[in-house]
């Protein structure tokens, strides 16, 4: 069965929000097209400046709803956001040049991106 909860997608992911075994994968971008159109999508992208790039590559815009949400842990340990909670989260990585690491003060630039993973971590029954 499919499960009609929307695709939940953002740039990164907190590690501390992981309390339960996660698998984490590479998936094609077309995957994540193919589940945001069935599904829809609920974005917590949090760095405004690099979400034309993201728009390019994905075909759809994963603009939040509003700036910078929060995500939490509900209950069984999963991430939630505005009450939903998710057993998967999207997460669309920058690749960056080798050896290249973001400045603490600074946001990275659209020129600095490279490319883009996809990647699907699927949190597992505890």
């Amino acid at each position: 069965m499919i499960s009609m909860t929307p695709v939940l997608l953002g740039n990164s992911f907190p590690l501390s929000l992981i309390r339960r075994a996660v698998h984490i994968e590479r998936r094609a971008l077309e995957e994540l097209r193919e589940a945001v159109g069935e599904r829809g999508c609920l974005s917590y992208w949090g760095h405004s400046n690099t979400l034309a790039a993201a728009r390019e590559f994905l075909g759809f815009d994963p603009t939040p709803s509003e700036g910078r949400p929060v995500l939490a842990l509900n209950g069984d340990l999963l991430p939630a956001m505005n009450g939903v909670a998710f057993d998967e989260v999207w997460v669309l990585s920058p690749d960056y040049a080798e050896g290249f690491r973001p400045k603490i003060d600074r946001e990275v630039t659209p020129e600095q991106i490279l490319g883009w993973q996809v990647l699907r971590l699927q949190f597992s029954d505890n």
